[in-house]
């Protein structure tokens, strides 16, 4: 049967200083450090062993693999890394306190902002500090100005069908380690989650959460590691 484990970073700094991220590429906290460790521990207690991970660009998700492959004895698997996989982009809104921003636009405009399905966040100004057009890394990607989830699902899913799928229907295990938006996708898609519910789903830093699928990549079970 063909299994998909999906495992969000752990705690970023940006998570612990309540900063909207997206692109910007922060590194784990020592928090965040140990859950990634954790996660790897969990896969080798429960036999859950990968056999080829995907991540995104992004250090947090990469360190996070990395830590949690080390744990679990798996650092010599393929894996591989596209921007595709990478957050959400939260344009203008990069780098800035969740709660001054509220206070300055307002709750519920920001509630749209972080939880509407289709309503992107304000652009990210040409020059702004956090323009990453430039960056090396995704010499070969257009990068956003700014992205709703529904435009985050837009770049997931065919990157999983042609890039993911492939190694599902061979038979591997396949860690994924990305990020709250990009793994949203995911979930929506294998779990028939609906545009305004999956807006509401939280998935927690560290936590590998696994899908059991049948032979037509449908969903058979879907459960949080740690719960078994």
């Amino acid at each position: 049967m063909p299994r998909l484990i999906l495992v969000r970073h752990g705690q970023s700094q940006w998570n612990l200083e309540n900063r909207f991220t997206g692109w910007w590429d922060v590194d784990l906290t020592e928090k965040g450090e140990a859950e990634a460790r954790e996660a790897g521990r969990l896969l080798a207690a429960k036999g859950m062993l990968p056999t080829v991970a995907f991540t995104s660009f992004q250090t947090r998700a990469i360190r996070t693999l990395h830590l949690a492959l080390e744990e679990a004895n798996r650092l010599w698997i393929p894996e591989t890394k596209d921007w595709r996989l990478n957050e959400r982009h939260y344009g203008g809104l990069t780098g800035l306190d969740k709660a001054e921003t509220a206070a300055k636009h307002g709750d519920e405009q920001v509630h749209i902002w972080r939880r509407s399905f289709d309503t992107p966040p304000p652009d990210m100004e040409p020059g702004s500090r956090f323009d990453l057009s430039g960056d090396p890394r995704y010499a070969n990607a257009t990068v956003p100005t700014t992205e709703s989830l529904k435009d985050t699902i837009a770049r997931v899913l065919p990157y999983y069908q042609s890039s993911i799928v492939p190694h599902l229907k061979a038979g591997a295990c396949v860690l994924v380690s990305a990020h709250g938006n990009s793994l949203r996708a995911l979930v929506k898609h294998l779990s028939g989650i609906s545009d305004d519910e999956i807006t509401g789903l939280e998935i927690p830093t560290g936590q590998p959460i696994v899908y059991e699928l049948d032979d037509e990549m449908a969903e058979v079970e879907r459960y949080y590691l740690s719960e078994r």
